[in-house]
């Protein structure tokens, strides 16, 4: 059966390649830019969190979709996980925040407290909401059957404090830990129990399938978000082992006057970090360039021996990194 797991959003290596790689003229961003990656990789941490609850559900009964980012006619949309029963589908909206979290119905906001400090965050119930709206849209947008819709807000954090004013009794049937999950889906199911219609396994291979082909994940590029010229950005080769940079190129290794590291490979992460901050395909004048080398045969050699697929003739040659990114 068609399935998406998670995949690490690209703005997460993107910032980390940029922060190895800033210029002294920028190094006044690097709070902000550090405070982003934070945020962007606990919320991606908190998504996969739950897969180990979602472990205990039978996997022949619920198809899981994460990370899901489709498009109605007027907008992008992203549901953090998307779980398929015969008689409903389950959107998920996950969120990863330490302290005390305060669900404020009225005033429909999210307010955490933590060291005594108060921060305030877009209300999780109205997010997940219009998620629905807009996957019904989606649904109707491509002739796809409609869909009894539920929805959950999952708190990731284990240690988490969940609490709204005493009459909002509602909250506790739509906000729950992560590890009530399984327990919080059985009974969904079960409210729906008296719905007899339920979708076929040709219908469900129908939608799953569409759902993976209009899946448009967002792509960022922080070159702009950050204001930062590519022509600005540090060359070379960063050590592996203590960041330094550049590395040397000494006998077919790569050496870090620094801490004395050699690696024969070093080169591989600054192509991956040229392809996440400036484009996707190098030729043998731009990694010459980027890695800091002077020669143009030993980069050529280098480029090669990553059996990186190519197009063009020798003077206009240009390799395509995109498979750097799963090595």
């Amino acid at each position: 059966m068609i399935k998406k797991d998670h995949q690490i959003p690209d703005i997460i290596p993107k910032l980390t390649a940029l922060l190895q790689r800033i210029p002294k003229t920028h190094q006044h961003k690097i709070p902000t830019m550090t405070e982003d990656l934070r945020i962007r990789t606990a919320g991606y941490q908190g998504e996969k969190a739950i897969d180990y609850p979602l472990s205990f559900l039978n996997e022949k009964d619920y198809y899981i979709f994460h990370g899901l980012r489709l498009q109605t006619k007027s907008h992008h949309f992203q549901i953090d996980t998307l779980i398929f029963t015969k008689k409903l589908v389950i959107l998920i909206e996950v969120k990863n925040i330490s302290g005390t979290i305060y669900f404020d119905q009225e005033f429909k906001q999210l307010i955490q407290t933590k060291d005594g400090v108060e921060k305030g965050y877009s209300y999780p119930l109205t997010q997940i909401d219009r998620q629905a709206a807009l996957f019904q849209e989606w649904l109707e947008l491509n002739k796809l059957p409609k869909l009894k819709l539920a929805t959950l807000v999952v708190i990731s954090n284990s240690q988490s404090i969940i609490r709204t004013a005493p009459n909002n009794h509602f909250i506790n049937q739509r906000v729950i830990h992560k590890e009530d999950l399984p327990m919080k889906i059985k009974q969904i199911e079960k409210t729906q129990s008296h719905i007899s219609d339920t979708l076929d396994e040709k219908e469900m291979k129908k939608i799953f399938k569409c759902l993976i082909k209009q899946h448009s994940p967002l792509e960022t590029n922080v070159l702009e978000r950050y204001q930062i010229n590519e022509h600005e950005l540090r060359k070379g080769v960063v050590c592996p082992h203590c960041e330094y940079l550049p590395l040397e190129r000494i006998k077919a290794n790569w050496y870090c006057p620094k801490c004395k590291h050699k690696d024969k490979l070093a080169h591989v992460q600054a192509l991956k970090d040229y392809s996440l901050l400036i484009k996707p395909t190098i030729k043998n004048s731009e990694a010459r360039e980027f890695l800091l080398l002077d020669s143009s045969s030993t980069t050529n050699r280098l480029l090669h021996g990553l059996k990186l697929k190519y197009s063009g003739g020798n003077k206009n040659r240009q390799y395509e990194l995109i498979p750097l990114k799963y090595l």
